[in-house]
């Protein structure tokens, strides 16, 4: 259920930015390169999290805790600094256009990480 809803944002970021880019970049140009940001988080966390194994599992853990700080950033500037976010992005006010998901997501995420963590090694003796 994760991996699909973290595929659907994925396809929903990345249709955004490209519109947004696509025809009115001028516009909003920060605002357009951080939805392609998102997009492209939201794309490495999909696969890493339907990937296995401890690289794919790392990876995810990046991805989700990028995330997570980036709809916080990004969501706390949107709202002191509305000149710099003239249009939406996915993150803008911790993901208000998108049902604030983007703001739960990375936590459900990171938290369904820290229970499905691969095992460590014992390191070996010296």
């Amino acid at each position: 259920m994760l991996v699909a809803v973290y595929a659907i944002f994925a396809l929903a970021a990345t249709s955004r930015a490209g519109v947004q880019i696509g025809t009115k970049f001028h516009e909003a140009p920060l605002a357009y390169v951080l939805s392609a940001f998102a997009a492209l988080v939201y794309i490495l966390a999909t696969v890493a999290l339907a990937r296995g194994g401890r690289r794919w599992w790392r990876i995810a853990l990046v991805s989700c805790s990028i995330e997570l700080l980036g709809v916080l950033t990004v969501g706390t500037l949107s709202i002191f600094d509305r000149q710099a976010f003239p249009d939406a992005t996915v993150w803008s006010v911790y993901g208000e256009g998108y049902l604030f998901i983007p703001l739960v997501l990375p936590a459900i995420g990171l938290y369904w990480l820290r229970r499905t963590a691969p095992a460590r090694t014992p390191a070996a003796p010296a």
